[in-house]
């Protein structure tokens, strides 16, 4: 890809509202990442790489929604592949986030691979689901919901929070809002997940656009999970 095809703009229709969380998304993550890259400097050492996985986190999201851009306004499908690519770079990603501001209070490594082996398993079996076997998208997607759960307990009754708590202070407050962004924010890729595969819930949410769904909860999450460090590494750096 040159950097004329890199910059060039895909034609959509003016009505397209799925190209255009497309094309906002991607914008909203090419910003926070130089945003989340061009702050690094202003901060303790100890919270440069909290922040600089932070930057990578929407520097991917940026660079695999460009792609779901182009794929989305050519084929008018939705880049399933792409966006299963991204997730799982990212997401794992947004587990280490909670063991780095954890490492304070003793975190130890094999917390942060519990949670990313559950992010994994949450997101392959949620890919087999709504790609390869969707007949049964209902069971994949039941297993991919118990891998995420695996998730949240760690993170609200688990260890994660009881280190969280002996931290304390400012920590603690970043830590809840991670939580929150896992327990409320990460809500939305299931019912994105329902509204674009077969089974029981069809006529729950089978009006949705599986695309938009999605797109909003990139942006909320990976974004908001940025900021959320952010702020704690600017309050710890005063």
């Amino acid at each position: 890809m040159n950097f004329t095809n890199f910059l060039a703009v895909s034609k959509m229709a003016p009505d397209d509202y799925v190209g255009f969380t497309f094309f906002v998304g991607c914008m909203a993550m090419m910003a926070a990442s130089a945003f989340f890259f061009l702050s690094m400097n202003s901060f303790d050492k100890k919270w440069r790489t909290s922040i600089l996985v932070s930057g990578l986190i929407t520097f991917i999201a940026a660079v695999h929604y460009l792609y779901m851009r182009d794929y989305w306004a050519a084929n008018a499908e939705s880049p399933t592949f792409f966006r299963y690519v991204d997730w799982i770079l990212t997401v794992p990603l947004m587990c280490v986030e909670f063991y780095l501001i954890l490492k304070v209070a003793g975190a130890k490594k094999s917390l942060m691979w519990r949670m990313i082996l559950f992010s994994v398993i949450m997101l392959v079996t949620g890919y087999v689901g709504e790609v390869i076997d969707r007949p049964n998208a209902w069971l994949w997607g039941l297993l991919s919901g118990a891998a995420y759960f695996a998730i949240a307990y760690d993170i609200w009754l688990g260890s994660a929070k009881k280190l969280a708590v002996e931290a304390g202070g400012s920590v603690l407050k970043a830590h809840k809002a991670l939580c929150w962004f896992v327990l409320v924010g990460w809500v939305i890729y299931p019912i994105g997940y329902m509204a674009g595969t077969p089974g029981w819930y069809e006529g729950i949410f089978g009006g949705l656009n599986l695309d938009v769904v999605y797109n909003i909860g990139d942006a909320i999450n990976k974004i908001g999970f940025g900021l959320v460090i952010y702020s704690l590494a600017t309050e710890n750096s005063k």
